[in-house]
């Protein structure tokens, strides 16, 4: 049987800020999602904040291009002008997300921008992100129901059997949105009873339900139970089926988290609980 060799990248894209650079990163893989079948290699360039800085960025992105033998994508979310205009000297593809939106702006509002970097790092010392600390907390705290103390603090309680995505969608929410999430296993017991774990009835209203198929969740657990009971495809069904029914019985709402990526949960459980 000839040799399988692994499809190497066609091109490299960099994501550069001034910052973290997890801004650049985020709406840069919200638009190459768009493009199938590509194989990327994908560097974060993260605090370009100085003229030398900036020169050594050039550098590393000209000599991955040599390397690829095709000019690199440079996501960029640079804010001083200087700067930016060394990082522009670069040989690649450059999409600079700051001008393209500002630009606009200013025209709109009538007024300059103020091309402060880090502005957005003020953020920091913000009540909104105190939230999110907080949020991160409890989340982590109140994971796969270790803690029945302040579920009245919560703002949404995750149901779903084990290895369905609750924990994930938990700190997601917590870390971009603030929201305090704790999430709740069912198990067989409380199939065989037929109800849910009894001090989640009084937080009713707080309640999503998150599933899978069968087929993804065995193997899932397989990952971390290989040729358990727990991990078998038969115990999946069971568990994903009894999951639902109860469920539908208790009314709560519920989605697969199958085909679905954590933000698009994430943004289903803000809009159906409504909130903000």
């Amino acid at each position: 049987m000839p040799e399988q060799r692994t499809r190497t990248a066609d091109r490299t894209v960099f994501f550069v800020s001034d910052g973290t650079g997890i801004t650049a990163e985020t709406f840069g893989h919200s638009i190459l999602s768009q493009f199938e079948g590509l194989q990327l290699r994908q560097l974060r360039l993260p605090f370009i904040d100085s003229l030398d800085k900036a020169t050594e960025a050039v550098h590393r992105i000209n000599r991955q291009g040599e390397i690829d033998g095709r000019r690199p994508i440079v996501f960029s979310t640079l804010v001083d002008t200087r700067i930016n205009g060394i990082m522009q000297g670069a040989d690649a593809l450059f999409l600079d997300m700051i001008a393209g939106f500002v630009g606009p702006l200013e025209a709109e509002f009538g007024i300059k921008s103020t091309h402060t970097i880090g502005r957005f790092h003020a953020v920091a010392e913000s009540e909104r992100y105190k939230q999110r600390i907080e949020a991160i907390h409890f989340s982590m705290a109140h994971d796969d129901g270790q803690m029945h103390k302040e579920l009245d603090q919560s703002d949404v309680i995750l149901v779903g059997v084990s290895r369905s995505g609750k924990t994930p969608t938990s700190l997601y929410l917590a870390v971009q949105h603030g929201i305090k999430a704790a999430n709740y296993p069912l198990i067989p017991e409380d199939f065989v009873r037929g109800k849910l774990p009894e001090v989640l009835y009084q937080y009713r209203a707080k309640l999503f339900g998150l599933t899978i198929t069968p087929e993804r969740l065995a193997e899932v657990r397989h990952e971390r139970r290989p040729g358990s009971k727990y991990a078998s495809l038969e115990n999946c069904r069971m568990e994903v089926n009894e999951a639902e029914a109860l469920m539908r019985r208790e009314g709560i709402p519920w989605l697969s988290s199958t085909t679905k990526s954590i933000e698009e949960i994430a943004a289903t459980v803000l809009t159906l609980l409504e909130l903000e």
